[in-house]
């Protein structure tokens, strides 16, 4: 399924929302938030998103390329790691915005470069790019597990 939204800016969008909230995780009381089956914590959620992202654009990076993308065999959020029941800290707030934003980019950068037909083609079973980046926009979920918190929480 897709739309006529640029796709790079549904990108952009889904990262703003997630800093929007992780903004608001430094207020964290260290308490795993329990959604679905799954146990979720700030560090995670970042975690998950930036997964994500990375995952999709050597994907798409791979396909531009001409060359088999090469599957993941990352655990997703199956796990919950040491790691990530750490504080979630100032420092992981700029940690965060640094590496998602520099996605993002990425992610302008690449999408803006494809040709409407580049962005709408399909290898044998794959999605299209812009689907893609389309499907990137429900990394969302991983944010809004934890959700806002604090004074600032909406």
């Amino acid at each position: 399924m897709t739309d006529q939204r640029n796709p790079a800016d549904v990108v952009t969008v889904l990262v703003e929302q997630v800093l929007e909230r992780a903004a608001t995780w430094i207020a964290w009381d260290g308490e795993p938030r329990a959604v679905d089956d799954r146990i979720y914590t700030p560090q995670k959620a970042i975690r998950r998103v930036a997964d994500h992202l990375i995952d999709h654009l050597a994907e798409i990076e791979a396909r531009v390329a001409g060359v088999a993308t090469i599957p993941d065999h990352w655990h997703a959020s199956a796990i919950t790691t040491a790691a990530d029941l750490a504080p979630f800290t100032a420092e992981d707030l700029d940690e965060a915005r640094s590496r998602l934003t520099r996605l993002a980019q990425l992610y302008e950068i690449r999408l803006g470069a494809l040709t409407p037909d580049q962005l709408d083609h399909r290898d044998a079973g794959a999605w299209t790019p812009r689907e893609i980046a389309l499907h990137l926009e429900g990394s969302l979920y991983y944010a809004e597990a934890v959700g806002f918190l604090g004074a600032d929480s909406r």
